[in-house]
């Protein structure tokens, strides 16, 4: 029986993987409604005959690169689940989506690869694109951690030390040290679970006129000029989209600027007073 919590997503239901065979039958449907819509676009006044017939050809291909992409939607799960990202699931699996989509849209069934693994690279780009925004990373950072990732990957049983990592990618062995810190803290979701970083169940008002003066003196202390953009994420009164069309900014700046507030707090020498005021709320 097919679990319902998992029988959808992005809101597109999920069937079962086409073997070789099966996949590769859909490819001339694919081709030929391809063919008949882009003469549908292209000529006017298409003899009627003609026109129904290109018409059944358009909806042929149209049904067959829908079963094709719900039948490979579990490689985006597969794909964001293996990777081991735990925050924003929903997120990263519609991003995963979105890959899925684009990899539809591009593939050419003439190139003689199955779809399923050519839809893996644009997945896995559009998920790790999703990661790289909501963790505030550069593109430097996220780079060398994908490099690192497919590194244990290739040595599944294998210790790797600093060294082993700064020789590998080469970079000194600090460097090497962060890296493999920041891919920990996306694997275990350290950049959204501190208790300054997460006030889901905070009930407190959003208004900062409401909260004691030592804690917005603290904060705007510690934030400065991005103290507003820092309450309005953490209360959740704003979405970081919203906070960065407000400031003009793109969301992926913001969410550097957020995640650099964040940082500043946890090694504030306020951080534990802020930490014991949060957790009361």
């Amino acid at each position: 029986m097919t679990d319902k919590r998992f029988a959808t997503i992005g809101g597109l239901e999920m069937t079962a993987p086409l073997d070789v065979d099966a996949e590769r039958r859909l490819y001339p449907i694919i081709r030929e409604g391809r063919q008949a819509t882009a003469v549908l676009e292209s000529q006017d006044g298409v003899e009627p005959t003609r026109r129904r017939a290109l018409l059944r050809r358009r909806h042929d291909g149209q049904e067959a690169e829908s079963v094709l992409l719900r039948a490979t939607l579990g490689l985006v799960r597969a794909r964001v689940v293996e990777r081991g990202y735990r925050f924003g699931n929903d997120e990263l699996e519609a991003a995963g989506v979105e890959g899925l989509v684009n990899a539809l849209r591009r593939f050419d069934p003439d190139q003689g690869n199955r779809f399923s693994t050519y839809a893996n690279y644009w997945i896995m780009k559009m998920v790790n694109q999703a990661v790289q925004q909501q963790s505030g990373l550069s593109d430097a950072e996220m780079r060398l951690i994908l490099k690192f990732q497919k590194l244990i990957r290739s040595n599944p049983n294998r210790p790797l030390t600093g060294r082993d990592v700064a020789a590998s990618l080469g970079i000194s062995t600090a460097k090497a040290h962060e890296v493999m810190q920041l891919s920990r803290d996306l694997q275990t979701q350290r950049f959204h679970t501190t208790g300054l970083d997460d006030a889901r169940d905070v009930r407190l008002k959003s208004d900062p006129a409401d909260v004691p003066a030592w804690v917005i003196d603290a904060l705007h202390s510690i934030c400065g000029d991005d103290f507003d953009a820092f309450w309005q994420s953490t209360f959740r009164t704003m979405s970081v989209e919203e906070i960065a069309r407000a400031h003009g900014l793109t969301r992926q700046g913001m969410s550097k600027r957020l995640e650099r507030c964040r940082r500043a707090v946890r090694e504030s020498p306020e951080a534990e007073r802020l930490q014991a005021w949060f957790a009361l709320q």
